[in-house]
């Protein structure tokens, strides 16, 4: 799981909102303003028989602040991403 739902820059993070991208999720904001310092993707490729499934994950970042269920406070009553 993206480690970005539990950041208070998730709403304001450029590469969040690639990652956002990534999934077709809909975005937090549309123009982020905040550059994340040294972000760790990681790319899970899930493939059968014919589909291809690409999961994009933050797993680390320098900039990480915490701030336990920032993204559910921004959509209340959504499933939050996984």
């Amino acid at each position: 799981m993206c480690i970005c739902i539990n950041c208070t820059y998730v709403d304001r993070c450029i590469t969040y909102h690639a990652v956002e991208g990534q999934h077709l999720q809909p975005h937090l904001t549309t123009s982020p303003d905040f550059e994340a310092i040294s972000p760790t993707v990681n790319v899970n490729i899930r493939t059968d028989a014919e589909n291809i499934q690409m999961e994009w994950d933050v797993v680390g970042c320098e900039s990480f602040a915490p701030e336990m269920g920032k993204w559910m406070k921004l959509r209340p009553g959504e499933l939050v991403p996984t």
